[in-house]
């Protein structure tokens, strides 16, 4: 049995992630702010492992002394993960980041502990090179609005490539790719759950721009096996965590209305500044090191997701 620190337990996926590590007998200690995390995630987690799930309400910024306890892992997914959430404070986004980031490696490194951190497909920007592989540098422009996150999460890499030169932390980075699945928040923004609550609302389905927008959907079961296989591993350099499959942003809604059986019709709305135009992920670093691929189709992903959101109880 090992113990395991999570920041932002109570976000999409760290809740999936930490249901993965108690499923397997571990114990975790988890801490969140709720700035965008939702306490039903951490009521599931108490519910269905009260002996082994410990929960502090903290902010990965200022833990102060809350977090105690040995740790063997410390796995950072503290952060707003999309523009309707990171927009809302620009400066907590850049700060949960850059100080959120420093404060967990350094309880990583007073445990001997491997660090683990979530990053993202984000840090390519608008790429010029597809599919992205993790040799690509990005295209991101610094002073876009988009860039707190992007900037912020590019600092994170480079932090944790001087805490492993500088203090020999051992660390494992994965960049993911439009992760979807139960336990989104239905009101987090991220283009599928809002997608699927517009379709059972029978609201209309709104794309931003035209719909050729192409982003690499990845079922959240794949997404937690990958970053599991990063967790624990001895791999020092970033991997790319997706699904190599693109779809049109239309393809995506037109898929949500037939699979909900909606008469949400589509509408078109302004484009948003900066958004990338192409995203796919090259897995090849993943495949070759850990063996890794997705399973889980679009289809089968989305059939999954509205179930739970039925069950949830949005469309009422």
């Amino acid at each position: 049995m090992s113990r395991y620190l999570i920041s932002g337990v109570a976000g999409f996926l760290g809740s999936n992630l930490a249901l993965r590590i108690l499923g397997q007998g571990n114990e975790v200690v988890g801490f969140d702010n709720f700035i965008s995390g939702d306490p039903r995630n951490v009521n599931e987690l108490h519910e269905r492992y009260p002996e082994s799930f410990d929960f502090t309400t903290a902010d990965v910024r200022f833990p102060g002394n809350q977090i105690t306890g040995r740790f063997d892992y410390v796995l950072n997914l503290a952060c707003p993960a999309s523009p309707k959430q990171y927009y809302k404070d620009r400066v907590l986004t850049m700060e949960t980041c850059s100080i959120g980031a420093d404060n967990m490696m350094k309880i990583a490194l007073a445990h001997g502990a491997r660090f683990f951190h979530t990053s993202t497909s984000e840090i390519y920007g608008d790429p010029l090179v597809h599919p992205q592989a993790e040799d690509y540098p990005g295209n991101v422009i610094a002073d876009s609005d988009r860039s707190v996150y992007d900037e912020g999460k590019r600092y994170v890499e480079a932090l944790v490539q001087a805490y492993r030169r500088q203090k020999g932390l051992n660390a494992g980075v994965v960049r993911l790719f439009n992760t979807y699945g139960p336990r989104m928040n239905p009101a987090d923004g991220r283009v599928v759950s809002t997608f699927i609550i517009q379709a059972l609302r029978g609201e209309p389905l709104t794309i931003e721009g035209d719909g050729s927008h192409t982003r690499s959907f990845a079922y959240v079961d794949d997404t937690v096996d990958g970053m599991m296989a990063m967790i624990h591993s001895d791999v020092q350099v970033p991997v790319n965590i997706g699904n190599p499959s693109e779809f049109t942003i239309l393809d995506l809604a037109e898929m949500v209305i037939g699979l909900t059986g909606s008469k949400s019709e589509i509408v078109h709305v302004q484009e948003a500044e900066f958004d990338p135009k192409k995203r796919r992920p090259d897995i090849s670093r993943a495949v070759e090191l850990f063996g890794w691929s997705p399973v889980v189709s679009l289809a089968e992903g989305l059939e999954l997701t509205t179930q739970w959101f039925k069950n949830l109880g949005v469309a009422v």
